[in-house]
């Protein structure tokens, strides 16, 4: 299938190759034996790499690279900016930057879309309809609109033909994940197989509008406990997998300081609101804003804070919100004891890792921080060190954790900008307390406690059939048990070495008390005869011959097997 694939779709894996061997990326591609792979021949290496593109950053070149790629590669290095475990910080400033604005699709389009998903005309749907688009991305262009009710709509409509395009790219980037991961030494480092098919989930929920919509719902229900966050209302009737409609939001960027300000709004209390609602959404609800960037936020009346763009969310279960906990009262407290648990506790380590060195260069980045005030500590920053780390000893920190620690970064980012005396760790405190309180509440652990009562019950009930279905099967005349021994073929082969140089040493010492004995016997006859003498002569030669043989016979069986 992956052949087929390749050749099938053999001018787009071209154009990809040729578009980063054009940032400077073919001695690299090379290297890893992509040419060869893909029937490149070598000479359009050097005949499409452009000088002018020697003088950028690794970074830069990667940047560009993905933005003419198109939407696909663009998403992909949005997403690999939140893996500071995987690169360095330079390119992944770099990625940050990545442009995801290309220019809007036409009107006509616009209407056929709408129309081909909502079965009806464009004017039966809305009472106006704004044919310039409020903004335009690479998946999809958003208009401004007016529902039949007079409600003002933004609606989201995506790009004809995207999903194919994504389609086809995914199936190559799948490919080619597949050959790195089997055919070169990155593959040993990295799984590249299991990323692709993380961001492959990424960008097909992003790809159905419902999905989002559902997003919006979630942070509906959460946030009725806050009244100083908001999200926009979906229009579901007028909503399917290509179209979004949701409430236009009239408000304020939250980089637009000078607009803040000329409203009379607070940025201290913007920061704390802000930062207060991210916590509360990681902590207490386990649903959080993947990206949320200046863009994506907007500030009402009374300091309010809308959320939008819900496309892209990270997910923690309660064990992992646990974790995550051990890990920031590790930074807290500076305890390296605490976030050793927190890192365990996901469930991340592929192979053994040696705890103990783990802990101690732990350790090493704890005291780093020793000596700086908590109230200056980035909390974010420190993250990324940590899961860096943990990256060196083989752990693969969950995609939901990296996207943590992006959206902390970011969130530290802003809260600096609009109140510099803020520090969120401040503000995690209260939330911190109170989730503490309920995982260490009497009824948590009264419910952990009946929990393990009853696991221990069925224990005891089962165990007497268990065992005695066991006993039945040892009284079978087919029953085997099998065991597993690590690394036993290694051990078998060292075995097998030393018994077949005790063979050979054996063998020779044999032939050796053979051949002496005839030599003995030969020289205590000599004087019986002449006869006898040279039968022990030919019995000597024999004897030589024979132990030739054997020897011969054992040299060649050893060097066969290959474990002299």
């Amino acid at each position: 299938m992956i052949a087929i694939n390749r050749y099938k779709h053999i001018k787009r894996y071209q154009e990809i190759i040729l578009v980063f061997i054009k940032h400077g990326f073919g001695t690299f591609i090379d290297q890893m034996g992509i040419l060869s792979y893909l029937n490149i021949r070598k000479r359009i290496v050097k005949h499409t790499a452009e000088n002018k593109f020697t003088k950028l950053t690794v970074g830069q070149r990667l940047r560009l690279s993905l933005e003419e790629l198109g939407p696909t590669f663009i998403k992909l290095g949005q997403i690999i900016s939140t893996r500071p475990d995987l690169l360095p910080q330079d390119i992944i400033e770099e990625l940050e930057k990545l442009q995801d604005t290309v220019p809007p699709f036409p009107f006509e389009e616009v209407r056929n879309v709408i129309e081909s998903e909502l079965d009806d005309s464009l004017e039966n749907i809305y009472a106006k309809f704004d044919e310039k688009p409020l903004a335009a991305a690479s998946i999809a262009q958003v208009h401004l609109a007016e529902l039949l009710s007079g409600k003002r709509v933004v609606v989201k409509v995506q790009r004809p033909k995207i999903e194919r395009n994504i389609d086809l790219d995914l199936k190559i980037l799948k490919d080619l994940a597949y050959f790195i991961d089997n055919h070169t030494k990155y593959g040993k480092l990295y799984d590249f197989s299991k990323m692709v098919q993380e961001f492959e989930i990424t960008i097909k929920n992003e790809l159905d509008f419902r999905i989002e919509g559902e997003n919006a719902e979630t942070f509906k229900k959460n946030f009725m406990k806050d009244k100083d966050v908001i999200v926009p209302n979906i229009s579901w009737i007028h909503t399917t997998r290509r179209v979004l409609t949701m409430e236009y939001i009239d408000g304020i960027r939250l980089n637009d300081f000078e607009a803040l300000e000329k409203a009379g709004l607070n940025r201290k209390v913007i920061a704390h609101n802000l930062a207060t609602s991210i916590f509360n959404q990681i902590l207490r609800d386990g649903f959080f804003h993947g990206d949320p960037h200046p863009g994506n936020i907007m500030v009402l009346e009374g300091n309010v804070i809308a959320f939008l763009d819900l496309g892209m969310v990270g997910k923690l279960s309660e064990e992992r919100k646990t974790q995550f906990l051990k890990m920031l009262m590790g930074i807290t407290f500076k305890n390296s004891k605490l976030i050793i648990q927190g890192i365990v506790g996901l469930d991340a380590m592929s192979s053994w890792v040696n705890i103990k060195k783990l802990e101690k260069d732990i350790d090493i980045l704890r005291d780093k921080y020793l000596s700086i005030p908590l109230s200056e500590i980035k909390i974010g920053e420190v993250l990324n060190e940590i899961f860096h780390l943990a990256f060196s000893y083989n752990i693969m920190i969950p995609s939901e954790f990296t996207m943590l620690a992006k959206s902390l970064i970011t969130l530290e980012g802003l809260v600096e900008k609009l109140d510099p005396q803020l520090n969120i760790l401040e503000v995690a405190e209260p939330i911190t307390g109170k989730l503490m309180f309920r995982i260490f509440s009497p009824e948590k652990i009264g419910k952990e406690f009946i929990g393990g009562i009853m696991d221990y019950g069925n224990l005891a009930r089962k165990f007497p059939s268990s065992m005695l279905n066991f006993l039945e099967k040892i009284e079978d005349e087919d029953f085997t048990m099998q065991f597993k021994i690590k690394d036993i073929e290694r051990i078998v082969k060292q075995i097998e070495k030393i018994f077949n140089r005790l063979s050979f040493s054996m063998v020779l010492l044999a032939v050796s008390i053979v051949i002496a004995g005839i030599i003995i016997g030969s020289g205590m006859s000599a004087h019986t005869g002449v006869e006898v003498y040279f039968l022990n002569i030919t019995i000597l030669k024999i004897g030589l011959v024979i132990a030739g043989a054997i020897v011969l016979f054992l040299i060649i069986s050893v060097l066969r097997s290959g474990h002299l």
